[in-house]
C-alpha cells in the first residue's frame, strides 16, 4: 500500500483535490499557452502582410506613373511608337508581377482564419474541462465519505477525457510558403 492510500486503495480525499486542481491548472495553462502563440503568430503574419501589400501597391503606383510617362512622350511625339509600345510591354509584365505579389500577400486571410479557428477551439476545450468540473448542483456528500471521494474521482476522470488534444497545426507560416491561384 502506498503512503498516501487509505485501506480501500482509494487515494485521501486532500491529494484528490489537489491533483484535479493540478490538473485543470495544468490544461488551462496548456489552452492558454497555446492561444497566446495563435495571437502572437496572427501578428506577425499580419505585420508582413501589410508590409508586402504597402510594398506592391507603391510599386503598381511607380510603374503606372513610368507608364504615364511614356504614354505622354508617345503623345507628344518624342518617344518612337515601337520604343513606346516595347515600354508599355515591359511595364505591363512588371505591374502584373506586383499585383501577384499583393495578391499573395492577402493570404494571410487563410492563415489568420485557421489561426482564429485553433484559438476558438482552445477556449471551448476551456470551457469543456470547466464544464467537466460542474456537478449539477448536486450538494457535496459529507467530508472524509466515500462518496465524496467517489465524486471527485468521477470529475477527475471527466477532466482527464476533456485534457487530450490541445496542440493542433496552422498548414502555412510565411506568406510566400502557400499556393494560391490568381483570378
Amino acid at each position: 500500500m502506498l503512503p498516501q492510500e487509505s485501506p480501500s486503495g482509494e487515494l485521501p480525499m486532500n491529494t484528490q483535490v489537489m491533483r484535479l486542481l493540478s490538473g485543470v491548472s495544468v490544461h488551462g495553462d496548456q489552452h492558454l499557452a497555446e492561444v497566446e502563440r495563435d495571437l502572437v503568430q496572427m501578428d506577425v503574419l499580419l505585420d508582413e502582410a501589410i508590409k508586402k501589400l504597402c510594398t506592391n501597391f507603391m510599386a503598381i503606383h511607380h510603374a503606372v506613373d513610368r507608364q504615364q510617362e511614356a504614354l505622354n512622350g508617345l503623345l507628344a511625339g518624342s518617344i518612337p511608337a515601337a520604343e513606346c509600345a516595347a515600354r508599355f510591354e515591359a511595364l505591363r509584365g512588371e505591374i502584373g508581377q506586383h499585383v501577384g505579389a499583393a495578391v499573395t500577400g492577402l493570404q494571410f486571410q487563410d492563415m489568420t482564419s485557421q489561426l482564429i479557428g485553433r484559438m476558438v477551439q482552445h477556449l471551448a476545450g476551456l470551457r469543456d474541462v470547466f464544464g467537466a468540473l460542474d456537478t449539477n448542483g448536486a450538494a457535496l456528500p459529507e467530508s472524509g465519505s466515500e462518496a465524496l471521494l467517489a465524486l471527485l474521482g468521477d470529475i477527475g476522470s471527466r477532466v482527464g477525457v476533456r485534457s487530450s488534444g490541445v496542440r493542433s497545426t496552422v498548414n502555412q507560416r510565411h506568406m510566400e510558403s502557400g499556393d494560391i491561384e490568381l483570378f
